[in-house]
């Protein structure tokens, strides 16, 4: 009893798991939630916190404790009219704890955090880029895989039409219609066939497995991949994740030139410093003292050599680098659209002459069929003609995979 509930749970996975399907779409959305280098966009979110917190930091009372004891070779002496005065110790000590407090930086510190959160949205688009890159791999496994899928079943029809005509061969041999080898030509030939199934089968296992490992996701020979229905419109605006790219690089260089242009702009710092020491500010008395001083700090570099307009050249020379990397990636992109194109025309032609083909050799099988029956001919003209008609079979199998991958990529290298 137990083994025939093993065997019932057994076959009711095994059935469950033959219907899991998936389309072309899931694994485009598997591969943009599983694949590794999506794991970087967390980590990068990470970085761009504890750098804000840096950056911002810049912004909070900064705290300073010194402490310093000298030994001075010589003091100053008061004149001998003053002589009552008591000089100088010269073993000297000081002891001191200051806050510094940013008043006023012209924006600096709003400008760095900007580019941060630039370099932020850049590095992350960066990936997307690189992972939708990976499409078109994942367009050449899919399609792989239904073409192997596709060339099963028509083996197993081929199987099955051999099958049937060895069967009248046979006959045709025990009533004396035929000769007695006529069988072992459509013998061999469902050998071959397979033979065939195990290459196909190794052939689709291997590219099940490589697609797995892209999308994160366990797939198995029982796994049905559903032929998708792809429609193209032809010269379409590209919408590729790398135009974002390049846009936010320019974002990124608007940045940078914000951030120099403040950089010349005028610093204002609050301080005040207590501590004790010998001598203390007044330094006529010699003994130890506290004190303090308090006060407002102004620097402006008013003079810099023209360094910030040479910086905010720099920066419009990098602009213009992107500018003509956005122009040359639009260029490549309307060419590889342009090739596609040209290869979905060229399969549509290859097609109609398969349809072609195939009809003109299902009229010669018919009619070599008639002639097997009646003893004229071999069976193995018969087996050639047939193969023939499966070559051709296959080869419009082929090509109808191949012009879905062409509108595929197609899609792809357009953005869709």
């Amino acid at each position: 009893m137990k083994k025939i509930v093993f065997i019932l749970i057994v076959s009711i996975s095994v059935s469950a798991f033959s219907q899991e399907r998936f389309t072309l779409t899931d694994c485009y959305q598997l591969l943009e939630t599983n694949y590794p280098l999506v794991k970087q966009h967390q980590l990068l979110e990470n970085q761009h916190q504890k750098d804000a917190e840096i950056i911002s930091n810049s912004k909070l009372p900064q705290f300073n404790i010194d402490a310093q004891a000298t030994y001075q070779s010589d003091v100053i002496e008061l004149p001998v009219a003053m002589s009552s005065i008591e000089p100088q110790n010269k073993d000297q000590y000081r002891a001191t704890f200051s806050i510094n407090q940013l008043i006023y930086n012209g924006g600096v510190t709003n400008a760095n955090l900007k580019i941060k959160q630039g370099q932020l949205k850049t590095k992350q688009k960066q990936i997307d880029a690189n992972i939708y890159q990976l499409k078109t791999q994942i367009n050449q496994l899919y399609f792989s895989i239904l073409l192997t899928q596709e060339s099963l079943k028509l083996l197993e029809v081929k199987e099955l039409q051999l099958q049937t005509k060895l069967k009248e061969v046979k006959s045709g041999i025990k009533y004396g219609s035929l000769l007695p080898a006529a069988d072992s030509v459509l013998e061999a030939e469902l050998l071959k066939i397979k033979q065939q199934f195990i290459e196909v089968e190794s052939s689709k296992l291997s590219f099940i497995e490589t697609l797995s490992s892209l999308v994160g996701k366990p797939f198995s020979s029982l796994t049905i991949f559903e032929t998708p229905l792809i429609f193209t419109q032809l010269q379409n605006e590209i919408n590729r994740p790398e135009l974002e790219l390049f846009r936010l690089k320019k974002e990124e260089v608007n940045n940078y030139k914000s951030l120099i242009s403040k950089q010349n702009l005028p610093k204002v710092n609050g301080f005040a410093t207590g501590g004790y020491g010998n001598p203390g500010l007044n330094m006529l008395d010699n003994s130890f003292q506290t004190f303090y001083t308090v006060g407002i700090k102004l620097h402006w570099n008013v003079f810099d050599w023209n360094t910030n307009k040479k910086q905010q050249k720099v920066v419009a020379i990098n602009k213009d680098f992107i500018e003509n990397e956005t122009e040359i990636f639009k260029l490549n992109t309307r060419i590889a659209l342009n090739k596609q194109q040209k290869e979905i025309e060229k399969i549509t032609a290859f097609i109609n002459s398969d349809l072609e083909i195939i009809a003109l050799r299902k009229k010669v099988l018919k009619t070599l069929d008639s002639q097997l029956k009646n003893g004229v001919i071999t069976s193995s003209i018969y087996t050639t003609e047939f193969t023939n008609l499966f070559e051709a079979e296959n080869t419009l199998l082929k090509h109808k995979i191949q012009i879905e991958l062409a509108k595929a990529n197609y899609n792809t290298i357009k953005g869709e």
